[in-house]
């Protein structure tokens, strides 16, 4: 089978609800529906975090990152992390490891460097994503972060399915974009129980319509997108979907350009990105 039937295969699998999910992602779904019982307490959600040493490491990070540490004050356990982060932030840090799983452990050194080119691409989207919907469109930033962590889901997806399907990755990156953002992206949107406005701006950001000044969560998204200093291993060779950043950068936004917001926000995105690194 060629790569293009290859793609297509996977695509109307995925339409049909036949998904393909590596074993190492069941213990970060457990928990993201245990975070979605509005009786779940702090108490329970450390437990369950506990008992994952990745995701724990990951939640003390965040807690300790610039976005969320404005006191200075260190915390080193898990249930004051949770705490100071909340629920919400907490689920989407479950849905972050299980994003990140979703890519497997890939033999091959090739498609190991792409699973993780797209995940440091992905970490950089979140973060500026936090700080754009905080400083610059003024929406709420823990959506936007949650949608940058998904945003490239259908990439994951693919290469967890490059062993059963040889050559899959290789080729225009282009054609791997078009399939993942296609059914593949949607039904495991669906299956991580993504909310409409997250789905929404999601298409919006694979249509690459940016508004300038931005103003909606896919403007949002699609600027941190954009502004990403590493790029998605998805686009790489057609080059993305905006030809220049320089006139948005030189946006002026509430009498500032957006360079000189990023500019003062640079320590947050920094300490957000290396927090996301799983």
């Amino acid at each position: 089978m060629d790569r293009i039937e290859a793609l297509k295969t996977i695509t109307a699998q995925a339409a049909s609800g036949d998904l393909v999910f590596p074993t190492g992602i069941d213990v970060a779904l457990k928990i993201q529906r245990a975070l979605d019982d509005p009786d779940c307490h702090i108490d329970a959600a450390a437990r369950l975090v506990i008992g994952e040493p990745l995701l724990a490491a990951r939640v003390v990070a965040i807690a300790n990152s610039v976005a969320y540490n404005r006191s200075g004050q260190k915390i080193t356990d898990v249930r004051n992390a949770v705490s100071r982060i909340g629920l919400r932030t907490l689920r989407t840090l479950a849905t972050a490891l299980a994003t990140r799983q979703m890519a497997g452990t890939p033999k091959d050194p090739e498609t190991r460097a792409i699973a993780a080119q797209l995940w440091e691409h992905t970490a950089h989207v979140a973060a500026l994503a936090h700080v754009i919907a905080r400083r610059v469109t003024h929406l709420d930033p823990e959506t936007a972060m949650f949608a940058g962590i998904v945003h490239e889901v259908g990439g994951f997806y693919l290469i967890s399915r490059a062993k059963d399907f040889p050559g899959l990755l290789v080729g225009e990156p282009g054609d791997w974009a078009e399939s993942a953002e296609s059914d593949i992206g949607r039904a495991i949107l669906t299956r991580l129980a993504v909310p409409d406005a997250v789905m929404q701006a999601i298409e919006a950001q694979w249509e690459g319509y940016l508004a300038l000044p931005p103003v909606t969560l896919g403007d949002t998204l699609l600027l941190a997108d954009e502004l990403a200093p590493v790029s998605s291993p998805l686009y790489e060779i057609t080059g993305g979907r905006i030809a220049s950043s320089t006139p948005i950068i030189d946006s002026v936004i509430d009498e500032q350009t957006l360079s000189s917001i990023l500019s003062d926000a640079a320590a947050e995105v920094e300490s957000l990105t290396a927090a996301l690194r799983f």
